[in-house]
């Protein structure tokens, strides 16, 4: 028997789903499972009133997480294996998850230990997954399979979509537009990462330093997207200083510099990222082989293929 520690936090409950689908097959393998729920001290409101949605933004992206209610994770219990799973905020993790990795109790727990990492948003991750990393390997842990779960709609849709989800708490299709979130298929078939997961601590293999999931389509990146991350995430960087330097998140004498950089959000999102798209589509031939090399490498550990799905089909 192994000791499994899962760190979850879910505002929708989508994310919440994922985690138990990942945990009940360990569970039913015979292992010990813990599945801990960060609870900030101060909830985040679901739906989000758009005002406190914005004005979560720049500690996002600064990585100053509000306090967490105290943890009830078991004393004296040496994990063999932590699964974090989290949303994306801002093309950086959620706050909660933030606060967990950069508490002292995070060293205590992750230290020398083995770190399967489950993301499930709207497209855009992979600058929250390089963060996380970072907040992993400075609390002593060792990222050794990363899954990511998204949303299927065209990328286009999904920055209305998902937007109408946050803010209204409505997910089911509008405009024409398909439902928001990641597919219930793809929900249910989160089973396959917990199901490979027991097979391979049976075998002792998560001390081994190799990934676990190679083989069940873990992770896809879209290339083009990519680059487009990069770029928001770089004035992200920026904004999120500005507004910091205004007050602090709640504080009114900051809304002004809010309203900015949600009109500045609006017209990113309208005009810059469908023409970066276009750009990079039309130069697809010359990009061709620099974006299948980019895919490759943000696709590690776990990577994309998908020749042991059927090992682990429901």
């Amino acid at each position: 028997m192994k000791n499994v520690l899962v760190i979850t936090y879910s505002q929708s409950g989508q994310l919440a789903e994922i985690a138990r689908r990942i945990a009940e097959p360990l569970s039913l393998g015979g292992h010990r499972v813990h599945v801990e729920t960060l609870v900030p001290e101060i909830a985040f409101p679901w739906p989000w009133p758009i005002l406190d949605f914005i004005d979560a933004f720049p500690e996002c992206v600064q990585l100053d997480p509000p306090p967490l209610r105290p943890l009830q994770i078991p004393e004296g219990v040496d994990w063999d294996l932590v699964i974090i799973t989290y949303q994306v905020w801002f093309l950086s993790p959620a706050l909660p998850i933030t606060a967990f990795l950069k508490s002292p109790r995070a060293v205590q727990l992750l230290k020398g230990k083995p770190v399967v990492s489950v993301v499930a948003c709207r497209n855009m991750w992979l600058s929250a997954q390089q963060t996380l990393q970072s907040l992993i390997l400075a609390a002593g842990g060792r990222l050794c399979d990363h899954v990511a779960l998204t949303d299927p709609g065209h990328p286009l849709a999904t920055f209305i979509t998902t937007p109408r989800w946050v803010l209204t708490g409505r997910r089911d299709r509008f405009l024409g537009l398909p439902p928001a979130g990641v597919a219930p298929n793809e929900v249910a078939g989160a089973t396959r990462f917990g199901k490979a997961l027991a097979t391979a601590i049976d075998n002792n293999l998560e001390v081994s330093g190799q990934p676990m999931l190679t083989g069940l389509r873990a992770a896809t990146v879209v290339p083009r997207l990519a680059l487009s991350e990069r770029a928001g995430f770089r004035a992200f960087k920026v904004w999120s200083k500005l507004i910091r330097a205004c007050g602090r998140r709640g504080q009114w004498r900051r809304r002004p510099m809010l309203l900015v950089f949600a009109v500045y959000l609006v017209t990113l999102i309208i005009t810059v990222v469908p023409l970066s798209l276009l750009v990079q589509w039309l130069l697809y031939p010359i990009l061709k082989k620099r974006l299948t090399r980019l895919k490759a490498e943000l696709e590690q550990p776990s990577g994309s293929a998908a020749h042991n799905i059927d090992l682990y089909a429901q």
